[in-house]
């Protein structure tokens, strides 16, 4: 992903569901202007959710999510239709596609039964009324009425689809509101086995970008260059923001009257819910022996062999609880349904997730009674510098 296009994670997410050959992968192609999707006169050719990032006016950067036919049959069909349930999750807006003749079957009910109870804005649109004409809409406030195939009522559709998204109270920002124009940030980002070759980690990219939006000024360093850097300043910076891995040894280095915090921290807070992540924080000093810790990553990457997820947050957490615990791995889209069986949950910064799937995986958790804390928080607590931490953020 180069700097100069926007993560997957901060894209409005726009979900088609429906039954198999409704036309869900011809309106995508429609939508957009471009055949991304496959098309085909057999009945369930999209087997798995099919992501597309794009530009969509007038909504802007989106994300297409083409899910498989909810009338699958099997034991197949029951995947594919867990699969699209599960995109509700990460969805901003649902557009439940039927066919202009036959209308609104039992399928399309269930998912807008699942999509009214989740309170996400949604259209249901009617395709192939170049065969069937109009019929009669199940729910008119909510209704669209287009032909992929002559493309008639596709701007209609468009324009109904940016009207459905509100607008936040508050635009979310990562570190702009902690900073003023001028200010100078300093970055401490560790180069090494891990790190991807020729390029920084999204996180960092997406900071750099909210300081230059807001202004001020960032400088990046190694945390081995940190304290030389610090002297050359020449003024003091207005925050340090550190990669995790490396906290303990900024925190040493960085002044008390210098303001100190990380990546994931301020992701905790960008996309999540930093104050229930503190609670979690918390709870891991209470952890028993036997306990079941679920490491949970938003993407799949190459393991490395000091991995953050399954090396390093095990053994650290072993070393600073004294406790023999059992540790499970999700990673990706994948992330239990039942939680109930769990004595804690560690989550990685989730900056390949949008903010609905987050939440929602926090608010899965809190609803289980089950502790959640992303890697950051829990690694501040662990080195006992979670209150420095906190502090730009006011809290």
């Amino acid at each position: 992903m180069g700097l100069n296009e926007t993560p997957r994670g901060d894209r409005i997410h726009i979900a088609l569901f429906g039954r198999r050959n409704a036309g869900k992968s011809s309106i995508v192609n429609a939508l957009t202007g471009q055949e991304l999707a496959i098309v085909s006169d057999v009945k369930g050719t999209t087997t798995d959710p099919v992501f597309k990032a794009m530009e969509l006016l007038p909504l802007g950067p989106v994300v297409m999510i083409d899910t498989p036919g909810l009338d699958d049959e099997g034991e197949l069909g029951e995947k594919r239709v867990k699969k699209a349930k599960e995109v509700l999750r990460k969805t901003d807006i649902a557009l439940v596609i039927a066919d202009a003749e036959t209308g609104i079957t039992e399928f399309e009910q269930g998912i807008l039964d699942l999509i009214r109870e989740r309170k996400l804005p949604y259209l249901i649109v009617y395709n192939k009324t170049d065969l069937a004409g109009r019929v009669r809409a199940e729910d008119n406030d909510h209704a669209c009425f287009v032909s992929a195939v002559t493309k008639e009522g596709i701007f209609g559709l468009k324009e109904a689809i940016g009207k459905l998204l509100p607008e936040e109270e508050q635009p979310r920002q990562i570190v702009g509101d902690l900073i003023s124009p001028g200010d100078f940030v300093v970055l401490v980002v560790p180069i090494d086995s891990a790190a991807p070759k020729g390029r920084l980690i999204l996180p960092q990219q997406q900071t750099i970008r909210d300081i230059l939006e807001h202004n001020a000024c960032s400088v990046a360093v190694k945390e081995s260059e940190l304290e030389q850097t610090l002297k050359d300043l020449g003024k003091k910076p207005a925050l340090v923001i550190t990669d995790s891995q490396a906290f303990e040894q900024v925190a040493a280095i960085v002044p008390e009257d210098i303001s100190l915090t990380s990546f994931s921290i301020l992701f905790a807070r960008y996309k999540g819910d930093l104050l229930e992540e503190v609670k979690g924080a918390r709870a891991a000093g209470h952890l028993k022996d036997g306990s079941r810790v679920l490491i949970a990553e938003g993407c799949t990457h190459h393991r490395q062999c000091d991995d953050i997820g399954t090396v390093k947050i095990p053994r650290w957490l072993t070393e600073y609880t004294g406790k023999q615990l059992v540790f499970e791995t999700s990673s990706g889209s994948t992330f239990p349904e039942d939680l109930s069986g769990y004595d804690l949950i560690v989550h990685c910064g989730g900056c390949m997730l949008n903010p609905k799937e987050m939440k929602h995986r926090i608010a899965s958790s809190v609803k289980a009674e089950v502790p959640i804390v992303n890697y950051g928080v829990l690694i501040a607590a662990m080195k006992g510098i979670l209150n420095r931490s906190l502090q730009p953020l006011g809290l």
